[in-house]
């Protein structure tokens, strides 16, 4: 599969990592417990580029499922909150959005496909594009965003990736191509991978 780089007003992707200032997990987590208030989306971008995850600090959050992807809260506070997400070869999410957070995932190891959506005039959803992120890649999601992100299964490889959503996720809201019709999942439901 080829990598689409075409960009959305939605989707931003994150270059020039060099340029970025390193930024240990443990200061990563504490600039988040430090917050006042909710982070811009400029913010959580620069801040998933900036932090820097050892595989001891990994470790802990580290842990997949045979059914489904895994996910692993690490920090939850009023204004951000983040993941880790742990997916075998061919799972994914279903087609979904963040209503009203933003987002941003940091791959961790593995490769992973992201497909992005839009609604027609009708309200129906309709496929834009797809692009394959690697190790150290960011990609955000500013509001409104649709999209489906998972492990290929022709990858071979697990994926473990970090997520920070600002403010944290609520009530998300699911799609299917061709249709106008919205599904929702809480929080208690997509915590252990069973939902988003």
């Amino acid at each position: 599969m080829s990598t689409d780089i075409t960009q959305t007003a939605h989707y931003q992707t994150i270059e020039n990592r060099a340029e970025a200032r390193a930024c240990s997990f443990t200061d990563f987590i504490e600039k988040l417990s430090a917050l006042n208030r909710a982070p811009t989306f400029e913010e959580i971008n620069e801040w998933m580029r900036e932090v820097e995850m050892s595989a001891a600090e990994v470790q802990p959050h580290r842990g997949f499922k045979s059914a489904t992807y895994a996910r692993h809260r690490v920090f939850r506070n009023d204004y951000a909150e983040v993941l880790l997400l742990c997916w075998r070869p061919g799972q994914r999410t279903p087609i979904h959005d963040h209503n009203g957070s933003f987002g941003a995932v940091r791959v961790c190891e593995g490769v992973m496909w992201e497909t992005i959506f839009s609604l027609d005039d009708e309200g129906r959803l309709r496929y834009e594009t797809v692009r394959e992120w690697h190790p150290a890649d960011v990609t955000g999601a500013d509001v409104p965003d649709i999209h489906q992100i998972g492990n290929p299964d022709v990858s071979g490889l697990d994926l473990v990736t970090l997520h920070l959503y600002a403010p944290p996720l609520g009530v998300l809201n699911t799609y299917r191509v061709g249709s106008a019709e919205i599904g929702h999942y809480t929080v208690d439901e997509f915590m252990d991978g069973a939902g988003i």
